[in-house]
C-alpha cells in the first residue's frame, strides 16, 4: 500500500534542501545546517517530518532523496538544534513477509539524542486495525503524529575539546580496577525521590543522584560505581497506563541515544552529562543497565513507533514466515543482533554514551539474547566480537546478565573475556546456606573463592563474577529475612508474575513485626548475608537500601511500581545496618586478600603456605566425608595472596557459622605448633556485635551461632 493522504509542505523560509551524507546516521548538527541519515533496507521512500516548537504543527514534510545503499539522507542549510522531527517510511504493508510500513505513522528517529514529549496512547499509533477480523494484517490509515513524540536536532558535542578518538580523560574518570570495585545497583528516581537532604527541584532526578547529599553516601560506603537501572528513552506501556501504573524499571526502550527525560528538567542530556561530571568528581563511576536484546514495540501487536515502521524486517528476529517475533526477552520482540544494521546501533550506541557522555561501563540486560546466532548462543559472535575489538569500548566496565528466556539461554561462565557477569549461583547458594539448607556448606566453598566452578576458564579473572545477593528483581535483603511468598497483587496480575521460589526466611514470622526477637533476628541475618558478600573474591555489588533497611513490602516485581513501595525512606534508615556496611566495605579495602584478580586453588606459596586452608570450628582441615555431611555448618576460610599473584603477606581467617554455637579452635596457636609459626589473633568483626571494635581473640572460645566472623592474625612476637 501507499501513502497518499499526507500533507506535502515545503521547507520552512531560510531551510534548503540539499544531498546529505551516508554517515553518520540521525541528524547530526552544523554551523551550516543538519544532515539527516536514516538506514532502511526494504523503504520504498524516507521522508523527514518538521515540527513547531510546541511539537503540535507539522511545519514541512520532504523526501530524504539521497540513498547510498540502504542509508537514505538528506542536508538541510540554515537549520538549528532544537529541531523537532519526526519520520515516515512508505513502502510494502505486507506482514506475512515481515513487511509493516505504514508512512501514516509518525515514527522516532533511533539515533535521536533527545525527544520532546510523551507517548499519548491513542489507536492511532497502532499500524494496524485494533478490532479488525483480520487483526494485524490489517492497516489503519489515522495519522499517528498527535499521539507521538517528537525526535529532537541536539548540537553537536565539543564539551573538553572532543574530538571523536578514544575514551576522553578531561573529566578525570575514576577508572578503578575491577578487583577495586563496590558496585551499587540503583534507580535515578527511587534513589532520591524521598531523600530530605536532596534539593525538591531535584529529587528523583539525575542531578539529585549526584547531590552532595547523595555523594557524601556512596564515599561512607565506599562505593565506586553506581549502576543505574535503564536511562535510556522509554515509555510506559499501555496495559499498565490503562491499570493507573508505569513503566518504572524503563526495561522498555525505544531510544538507545537519548537520556529518559522524566529524570530531568528542561535539559536531559545536560543534566545526564552534568550528573556523570559530579560523580567522576567525586570518584565514582557511572555504570549504565542498558537493553538491547528488544524494543518497546512489542510483538505483532504492539505500536509503531519507529524500528518496525522503518524496517521491520531489518530491526527484528522474525518467525512464522516474517508476521510473528522471535520472543527469548520475554518481552514480544528480540533485536536482530545478527544484521550489519543492528550491530551498527548498538555500537554507535556504546560508543556515544562513553565518548560524548564519559559513562564508565554496561550492564547488559539478558545478554544471552544479543550473543545469538541463527545456530543459537555462540560467546564469539559478532556483536561481542566487535565490543571486544572497539578501542572506545576498551576502558570501560562490560558485565553481562547471562541468561535469556530462549532455549539454551542460562549461560553463566560462557561469556569471553573482558565481560564480567551476574552470578546468580552466588546469590542462591549463600541465601540457601544462611536459611540452612542442608548440604549447602561445599556451594558456600566455591561462591566466597569467586565461583571458579564456572569461570575460571581462557584466563578469566576472578572478578568475572559479579557477586549479589539482591537486584532490583526480586525481594530486597529486608524482605529476604521477612517474607515466604510474595506480596505482588499491587502489579494487578494477581500475583502471577514474579519469582515464586527466593530461598527466603520470614525468621518466624511472616512480614512486619515488633516482636523484638524475630527483629533481631532478621538483621543478625542481613548481616551475615552482606558479610558474605564482602568477604568473597569476586566483583561485589549491593542493592540501593539494603544497607538502610528498605522494604517494598514482599512485592519481589516492583517493576509498576513508582510510589512508597520502591522510593528508598531515608527517614526510616536503619542505622547501625549502614555503618556495618561501611565498616564491611572498609575491611575489604584494607585487606588485598579479599579482592584478589587470580583463583585460589589451595596451591603452594613460596613460603610454604597454601593460598587457601579450609578449617572445621576445631581447627582442622575438613576431608572428603566432612564436606558432605549435613551437619557441617562451620565453615572457616583461611586466605592468603594467591600463589602465582607475587606473595604478599596480608592473611584473614573468615568464619561463617550457620549453626550452633561452638568451639572455635584457631590455627596456629596449639601446642603442637612449630614456635616460628605460632600467632595470636585479633577479632576484627563479629556480626553478632557490629558495633564492637576490634578484640584479641582466643583459641578455643564459644563463638556465637549464626555469625560471621572476621579475624587476622597480629605481628609475629606481638602479645595478645
Amino acid at each position: 500500500m501507499s501513502f497518499s493522504a499526507g500533507i506535502h509542505l515545503g521547507l520552512p523560509p531560510g531551510m534548503v534542501a540539499r544531498p546529505g551524507r551516508a554517515y553518520p546516521l540521525g541528524a547530526t548538527a552544523s554551523a551550516e545546517g543538519v544532515n539527516f541519515a536514516v538506514y532502511s533496507a526494504n523503504a520504498h521512500l524516507i521522508e523527514l517530518c518538521l515540527f513547531s516548537p510546541d511539537g503540535r504543527k507539522e511545519l514541512a514534510r520532504v523526501a530524504l532523496s539521497e540513498r547510498d545503499g540502504d542509508v537514505w539522507h538528506l542536508f538541510i542549510e540554515g537549520m538549528h538544534p532544537g529541531q523537532l522531527y519526526g519520520l515516515r517510511a512508505h513502502g510494502p504493508y505486507a506482514p506475512e513477509q515481515g513487511h509493516r510500513f505504514n508512512p501514516h505513522k509518525l515514527l522516532m528517529d533511533p539515533y535521536a539524542r533527545a525527544y520532546e514529549g510523551r507517548l499519548r496512547w491513542s489507536d492511532a499509533v497502532m499500524g494496524y486495525r485494533i478490532g479488525s477480523a483480520r487483526q494485524d494484517l490489517s492497516y489503519d490509515t489515522r495519522d499517528s503524529a498527535f499521539a507521538m513524540p517528537k525526535s529532537v536536532v541536539v548540537a553537536a558535542y565539543v564539551e573538553g575539546g572532543y574530538s571523536g578518538g578514544p575514551i576522553s580523560s578531561h573529566d578525570n574518570r575514576p577508572d578503578h580496577p575491577m578487583a577495586e570495585s563496590l558496585i551499587y545497583e540503583a534507580h535515578v528516581k527511587g534513589l532520591t525521590a524521598r531523600h530530605p537532604g536532596v534539593a525538591q527541584a531535584e529529587k528523583g532526578r539525575y542531578l539529585g543522584l549526584a547531590s552532595p547529599a547523595m555523594i557524601q553516601h556512596y564515599q561512607r560506603l565506599g562505593i565506586t560505581a553506581i549502576e543505574l537501572m535503564p536511562v535510556q528513552a522509554f515509555f510506559d506501556d499501555r496495559f499498565l497506563v490503562a491499570k493507573g501504573l508505569t513503566n518504572y524499571w524503563g526495561y522498555n526502550t525505544i531510544g538507545f541515544f537519548a537520556p529518559e527525560p522524566r529524570y530531568a528538567g528542561r535539559n536531559a542530556l545536560a543534566e545526564f552529562r552534568t550528573m556523570v561530571k559530579r560523580l567522576h568528581a567525586a570518584g565514582i563511576e557511572v555504570i549504565l543497565d542498558v537493553v538491547y536484546n528488544h524494543t518497546g514495540e512489542g510483538d505483532e501487536f504492539g505500536p509503531t513507533l519507529s524500528f518496525r515502521g522503518l524496517d521491520n524486517a531489518s530491526y527484528y528476529r522474525l518467525a512464522g514466515g516474517g508476521r510473528h517475533y522471535v520472543n527469548d526477552s520475554g518481552t514480544g520482540n528480540s533485536l536482530n543482533v545478527t544484521h550489519p544494521a543492528v550491530v551498527q546501533l548498538i555500537m554507535d550506541s556504546l560508543r556515544y554514551w562513553v565518548r560524548d557522555c564519559h559513562v564508565d561501563g554496561f550492564r547488559f540486560d539478558l545478554a544471552s539474547s544479543l550473543g545469538r546466532e541463527a545456530y543459537g548462543f555462540d560467546a564469539g559472535c559478532g556483536l561481542f566480537d566487535a565490543i571486544r575489538q572497539d578501542p572506545v569500548l576498551a576502558g570501560v566496565k562490560l558485565i553481562a546478565e547471562p541468561w535469556d528466556l530462549g532455549p539454551g539461554g542460562y549461560q553463566l561462565g560462557g561469556y569471553p573475556q573482558p565481560f564480567a557477569e551476574w552470578n546468580d549461583k552466588f546469590r542462591d547458594g549463600v541465601r540457601r546456606f544462611w536459611r540452612g539448607d542442608a548440604g549447602m556448606t561445599p556451594d558456600l566453598a566455591k561462591r566466597i573463592l569467586g565461583s571458579a566452578d564456572s569461570f575460571d576458564h581462557h584466563g578469566r579473572a576472578a572478578t568475572s563474577s559479579v557477586n549479589f545477593l539482591t537486584a532490583h528483581d526480586g525481594f530486597t535483603l529486608q524482605d529476604l529475612v521477612s517474607f515466604t511468598v510474595k506480596r505482588n497483587l499491587a502489579n494487578g496480575e494477581d500475583n502471577r508474575d514474579g519469582h515464586s521460589e527466593n530461598h527466603s526466611d520470614n525468621m518466624g514470622v511472616e512480614g512486619p513485626t515488633d516482636d523484638p526477637v524475630v527483629t533481631a533476628a532478621r538483621s543478625l541475618r542481613k548481616r551475615n548475608l552482606m558479610a558474605t558478600l564482602m568477604l568473597s573474591q569476586g566483583l561485589p555489588m549491593i542493592l540501593a537500601g539494603d544497607e538502610l533497611g528498605h522494604t517494598q513490602a514482599g512485592n519481589n516485581n516492583a517493576y509498576a511500581q513508582d510510589n512508597a513501595t520502591t522510593w528508598i525512606d531515608w527517614t526510616a534508615q536503619d542505622p547501625v545496618m549502614t555503618g556495618f556496611v561501611a565498616r564491611l566495605a572498609a575491611l575489604r579495602r584494607a585487606h588485598p586478600v579479599l579482592r584478589q584478580r587470580r583463583f585460589l586453588h589451595a596451591a603452594a606459596r613460596s613460603d610454604g603456605y597454601l593460598d587457601v586452608i579450609w578449617r572445621r570450628a576445631d581447627g582442622q582441615v575438613p576431608d572428603a566425608g566432612q564436606w558432605q555431611d549435613p551437619a557441617f555448618r562451620c565453615l572457616g576460610v583461611e586466605l592468603r595472596m594467591s600463589a602465582g599473584g607475587g606473595g604478599g603477606s596480608d592473611m584473614i581467617l573468615a568464619v561463617f557459622n550457620a549453626g550452633p554455637a561452638v568451639a572455635l579452635t584457631l590455627p596456629y596457636t596449639q601446642a603442637d605448633t612449630p614456635p616460628n609459626q605460632r600467632r595470636t589473633w585479633t577479632m576484627e568483626l563479629d556480626t553478632t556485635n557490629p558495633d564492637r571494635a576490634a578484640v584479641p581473640a582466643v583459641s578455643g572460645a564459644i563463638i556465637p551461632a549464626q555469625c560471621v566472623l572476621i579475624l587476622t592474625p597480629n605481628p609475629k612476637g606481638s602479645l595478645q
